[in-house]
């Protein structure tokens, strides 16, 4: 799964490495206590501090935007890399002095981070529930355990919890795209990751609640869905129905073009793709529907063959080369396409290091994230293999991956100059109120003059001109 915190991020249409919820102002003078969550990581942990928001709702909690003013406080937290749990630990230190003028003020530790850790996070005093992704149910009970003064701990991993039948409340919604989940947990065992032990193994959403999810933000006026999985396009679901009923087998492709088919008007993303799952069944659903946008993160980690094979990543650099073409063949050289990609890996060599920028060139993918290596306790690759690239030469590889990545980027925008692109309004730009910001089919930001154009709203704008990052027109 694609993370926010701690990565170099090219893609301004993700969000912040934290999101704070909205506050629901009806609720104030309900005098119901107040719970403030924030988010770190990927949009899984997004996603998942909304069902815990509901969860909370139904035992009577009012969500707030200030942690000074709430009874509960959650971190929903990243174990990706060690940075992201040194923020958290950060967080926990302020949260602290907190807790000192409110002593009744429950802490929790929610996600990754509390699946990894366990009770050890018990030893920052502040900390009085651990909740790892498959416990959210329980999370009410947690806190009545801590409100009386007692430790609580949940981190069991379940083999069927997908909380679909739980309506999130949308605390970081804009009110014109949301995002919803259609499997959780992981079986892929890439070497440098932390998610399997963290999120538990592979299981797919009913598809059923799935479309009632999706059908419901419609009619609530949101006009884009993105469908979230760590593996999105592993997703897989048979229904054994009665005699007198048709069996369901479900492929993502199967799932996307339910979606897709809700209303032409609802526009369709999803992330994030592993390279062995994006099918041509799922590119030829893409090319079918207007509404499925025209872009893919497709997560290469590594140009390099060998260091692929020890990254367990199920692919060599030219299979992978191989899935671009057919990208290209079926979408056109038009699609969006973006990447993840680790500098400094264990015993990564400079000539590794240089197929990883080739194979950059190769793609010239519209945007990427990249980070250094970062060694994790107990995956395959801190088993195995040593860390033996220096920081200083993991960092200098980072840079020249990125000064790639600029360039291509700044290169792909520059196509779109002169070109005209329906953009779904999002909101107002962040610089000035009179301009919209939204984003096209590649999942570009645009920005154009506001004039009487509303969020929510579809808008043709003619591109004139361009950075690495943004595109900027005016309405045609």
């Amino acid at each position: 799964m694609t993370l926010i915190p701690e990565l170099t991020i090219l893609q301004p249409a993700d969000k912040e490495q934290i999101d704070l919820p909205h506050t629901l102002e009806d609720e104030w003078a309900a005098g119901k206590k107040r719970l403030y969550i924030e988010s770190y990581g990927c949009q899984m942990n997004f996603a998942d501090s909304e069902i815990v928001a509901a969860v909370m709702r139904n035992a009577g909690f009012a969500t707030t935007s200030s942690a000074a003013d709430a009874d509960v406080i959650f971190l929903n937290t990243c174990a990706i890399r060690d940075n992201a749990e040194q923020k958290v630990r950060h967080r926990l230190q302020h949260l602290t002095g907190l807790k000192r003028l409110k002593p009744e003020l429950v802490v929790g530790i929610l996600g990754c981070m509390a699946e990894r850790l366990k009770t050890k996070l018990l030893e920052e005093k502040v900390v009085d529930i651990v909740a790892g992704p498959d416990a959210y149910r329980d999370i009410p009970k947690l806190v009545e355990e801590a409100e009386s003064g007692q430790k609580a701990v949940n981190v069991f991993l379940s083999r069927d919890e997908t909380y679909a039948d739980i309506s999130p409340i949308r605390l970081h919604s804009n009110g014109v795209t949301a995002l919803v989940s259609i499997m959780r947990g992981c079986d892929n065992m890439c070497s440098f990751c932390v998610v399997p032990f963290t999120r538990g193994r592979e299981r797919s959403r009913d598809p059923h609640s799935i479309i009632r999810e999706a059908k419901d933000l419609f009619d609530r006026g949101y006009r884009e869905v993105t469908l979230l999985g760590q593996n999105v396009d592993s997703y897989k679901w048979h229904d054994e129905l009665t005699d007198s009923q048709a069996n369901l087998s479900l492929s993502f492709a199967g799932l996307l073009e339910m979606v897709a088919q809700i209303n032409p008007d609802l526009r369709v993303r999803f992330s994030t793709s592993h390279p062995k799952d994006i099918t041509d069944e799922v590119l030829h659903t893409i090319a079918r529907y207007d509404n499925i946008c025209n872009y893919i993160h497709l997560p290469a980690q590594s140009g390099n063959s060998r260091i692929l094979m020890l990254m367990n990543r199920t692919y060599d650099r030219a299979w992978y080369m191989e899935r671009i073409d057919r990208i290209r063949e079926i979408l056109g050289d038009d699609c969006g396409l973006s990447t993840d990609m680790i500098s400094g890996f264990c015993s990564e060599t400079e000539a590794e290091h240089q197929d990883s920028l080739s194979l950059m060139d190769y793609v010239k993918y519209d945007y990427a994230y990249m980070f250094a290596y970062s060694e994790r306790p107990g995956t395959l690759a801190a088993k195995k293999y040593a860390d033996d690239i220096p920081e200083d030469v993991k960092k200098r590889r980072l840079s020249e991956i990125i000064d790639h990545q600029l360039a291509h980027s700044a290169r792909r925008n520059q196509r779109h100059i002169g070109q005209i692109q329906r953009v779904l309004a999002e909101g107002t730009s962040k610089r000035s109120d009179d301009f919209l910001s939204g984003r096209n089919d590649q999942n570009k930001v645009v920005v154009f003059p506001k004039g009487n154009y509303q969020k929510g709203q579809y808008v043709n704008v003619l591109i004139t001109e361009c950075s690495s990052a943004t595109l900027r027109g005016e309405v045609v």
